[in-house]
């Protein structure tokens, strides 16, 4: 199965933007109270950072385990299992990881797609689409009744919603203006409400909530043009995911204000996507995502060397994440 570049260079923008937030919940950065009229830094920092780039995240997560399910039906008789095997195996990853990063998602998308993904992988793609809007419109009405914040609990409904775009080939068919059109007119409104809902911590409910809107606006307009910068980044995104948190503890003690937090995940970006230029030009999977493959298919796979520019490479659309072969049929 050829790769789709835009996921990857999609994937790499949303793993640069997700950098961000971890910096600020991993320094423990204080945070203001009172109006955002009074600390534009801090309202300026949540609308072009504050969830714009998890949901997308969850999205190409969802995505690329039903192309994994996909690819992998065709090379072996159980695809599910090794769904699941995959999905174990990230769940464990998780939990070790939280001890370095306590905002850390992977656990959640292992086992949201261990009672999700796996069940909806025998559904016919509308009933997977249907489910994913229920999972996703029940957590945002809840949350906007305030009964509780968001926190993880859109993730199942991105998940099944990134399932089914693979089923429904929304890649193909989107008119992307018009999606970002759409997404613009929505925004603002958006933006004037999260602005009234108070700087720092008072406003990281309405901050999720908007998100949902921002998220695929900037995801659009990345799609409008994609950057293919940002290529190699996406497909060793979960190397990047786990680099990126040492990379924030070693410059955790400079992080003082949002100027210095900004410049610092610049210089994250700047430092993964030469790395990940630098590897992937010399190897066909990144470390971690060669290390979750084996452990996928309880064998050890060739690290390969990086394919030929021009002839196009075999793995599944996102080295991070396993093509999903059980993906159910059109019906």
């Amino acid at each position: 199965m050829k790769r789709i570049h835009e996921l990857d260079a999609l994937r790499g923008f949303a793993l640069a933007g997700i950098t961000f937030m971890n910096i600020l919940q991993m320094t423990g950065m204080p945070q203001p109270t009172g109006r955002n009229a009074d600390h534009l830094d801090s309202f300026l920092f949540q609308i072009a950072f504050d969830q714009r780039f998890a949901p997308t995240f969850a999205v190409l997560f969802g995505m690329s385990f039903a192309l994994f399910l996909r690819g992998s039906a065709s090379t072996h008789p159980r695809p599910r299992l090794l769904l699941a095997r995959r999905l174990v195996a990230l769940t464990l990853l998780g939990l070790a990881h939280a001890l370095l990063q306590p905002g850390e998602v992977l656990r959640f998308y292992g086992v949201f797609g261990l009672l999700f993904l796996v069940a909806a992988s025998f559904l016919a793609r509308r009933w997977v689409l249907s489910l994913g809007v229920v999972a996703l419109v029940v957590p945002v009405v809840l949350a906007s009744l305030n009964v509780f914040l968001l926190g993880p609990f859109p993730i199942p409904g991105l998940l099944l919603l990134g399932m089914a775009a693979v089923q429904y080939d929304v890649l193909g068919r989107m008119n992307r203006p018009a999606v970002v059109l759409a997404l613009l007119v929505l925004a603002v409104p958006a933006a004037i409400w999260q602005f009234h809902g108070g700087a720092g911590l008072a406003g990281v409910s309405r901050a999720q909530l908007t998100g949902l809107v921002f998220a695929p606006l900037f995801a659009m307009l990345f799609l409008l043009r994609p950057w293919r910068f940002f290529e190699p980044m996406g497909k060793m995104a979960l190397t990047n995911y786990l680099l990126a948190t040492l990379l924030v503890l070693a410059v955790s003690g400079v992080v003082s204000s949002y100027l210095t937090l900004v410049l610092c995940g610049l210089g994250i970006g700047v430092v993964q996507a030469v790395l990940s230029h630098f590897w992937m030009r010399r190897f066909r999977y990144g470390p971690a995502e060669w290390a979750w493959r084996c452990v996928t298919w309880w064998r050890i796979i060739p690290f390969g060397t990086a394919p030929s520019t021009g002839s196009p490479s075999r793995t599944p659309a996102s080295p991070e994440v396993p093509p999903s072969s059980g993906a159910a049929r059109p019906r």
